[in-house]
């Protein structure tokens, strides 16, 4: 249903934290510009933790309406509550989202068991395709192959966004899931090797600062060109690292900023990158050519 390079956009803010529509709208029209697949709102990267509840409704909301049409919109609608995320994925698809994306629950540590029947639940009730976000380095509980496996049946469950760590993982996946359950990379230096496994692309963070050498990257690998690529991987390399100096969504914040499309708003407890990070960031952008070398 989605292929290639999805943007999990993050969410400009002013210098004291609220949030800003005119940079948003600046993003959406910079990431249709260039070439981007699909857009992620109000995911990890995007801040939802420190997001209140009608503050993550009214991004999705802002999101779907600056793309008009345009792109397609993946609304972050996962909660470590069954019923929020109910309310926030009927959100999503009330104002026009075209699908969700579902965080394993969080903090409360749910059985294999407990997973199925959440995710299950949500999509009994909430009609758009959803995606399911395995991350268990955040969440300390990790959605197992068989659960996705016994997911794969649920119809509207579309995909899994895979972020365990490695390409292993996802090639479980989909030998258990074949072609019932879409499967993309969470991790952007995986996602070529994702990719050239049979899986449909990836749900990116580099992607915030380097759009169209992300698409180009997807492109080529779903076409199963390696060479290509490769190539175009090796100038994202530096960039897919630097980007976790801090953790997300801290560094992709000062890189977008320095690049003139957001201010510098972040809200506690993230702080701005450390400013002996600076460099390092920067001569990843300047690699991957989207700053300049002065």
């Amino acid at each position: 249903m989605f292929r290639g390079s999805m943007v999990a956009i993050v969410t400009p803010m002013h210098g004291d934290g609220r949030l800003d529509h005119d940079a948003l709208a600046r993003l959406v029209d910079y990431h249709v510009e260039n070439g981007t697949d699909a857009i992620v709102a109000v995911g990890t990267t995007g801040e939802s933790p420190t997001l209140d509840f009608n503050e993550h409704c009214e991004v999705i909301s802002k999101v779907v309406e600056f793309a008009r049409g345009r792109i397609p919109v993946i609304g972050g609608t996962g909660s470590n509550s069954t019923q929020e995320a109910i309310q926030l994925s009927r959100h999503a698809m009330e104002v026009g989202c075209d699908a969700v994306l579902l965080v394993v629950p969080y903090y409360n540590k749910p059985t294999q068991e407990g997973l199925y029947r959440h995710f299950s639940t949500i999509a009994d009730v909430v009609a758009l395709p959803q995606i399911l976000y395995n991350v268990p380095g955040r969440t300390a509980c990790d959605l197992l192959p068989e659960t996705v496996e016994r997911l794969a049946d649920v119809p509207n469950i579309v995909g899994i966004k895979e972020a365990q760590g490695t390409v292993q993982r996802a090639r479980e996946i989909l030998d258990r899931c074949g072609d019932r359950i879409d499967v993309y990379s969470g991790d952007d230096p995986n996602a070529l090797e994702t990719i050239l496994a049979g899986g449909k692309g990836v749900i990116s963070v580099t992607a915030n600062v380097a759009p169209r050498l992300m698409h180009e990257m997807c492109a080529a690998a779903l076409r199963g060109e390696r060479e290509e690529a490769e190539r175009i991987d090796a100038r994202l390399a530096a960039l897919h690292k630097a980007l976790f100096v801090e953790p997300n969504p801290i560094p992709v914040k000062w890189a977008v900023k320095e690049m003139g499309l957001i201010q510098d708003g972040i809200r506690l407890p993230m702080t701005p990158l450390n400013p002996e990070y600076h460099e390092t960031v920067r001569q990843a952008m300047i690699l991957a050519g989207v700053l300049q070398d002065n």
